[in-house]
């Protein structure tokens, strides 16, 4: 629970890796609405080839979105890491 407290160990990275989950969801509905809006209409070209444009480059971004906000966090991870060995190997050279 100190960990916690402390924020030393981070909760984001798992709420990154649902909110991927969501956004995958929320492309694909949105790609299908577009795709069959554009069915239904008198001169839906556009706008079923905007659905199927979603559909393919919609994951792409939810995916490399949610990768650098992860990076940083791995980043922070890897500092808090480094700290903490310069930490003990300065308290072992003061023994």
């Amino acid at each position: 629970m100190d960990r916690f407290f402390s924020f030393d160990k981070m909760l984001t990275p798992t709420i990154i890796k649902i909110l991927f989950w969501i956004g995958l969801v929320f492309v694909g509905l949105t790609g299908l609405v577009f795709i069959i809006s554009g069915l239904n209409t008198y001169a839906g070209g556009f706008i079923t080839l905007s659905g199927i444009g979603i559909l393919v480059v919609g994951p792409i971004f939810v995916k490399v979105y949610c990768e650098l906000l992860i990076v940083m966090f791995k980043m922070h991870e890897t500092l808090v890491e480094i700290r903490d060995e310069l930490r003990q190997s300065k308290q072992q050279r003061i023994s």
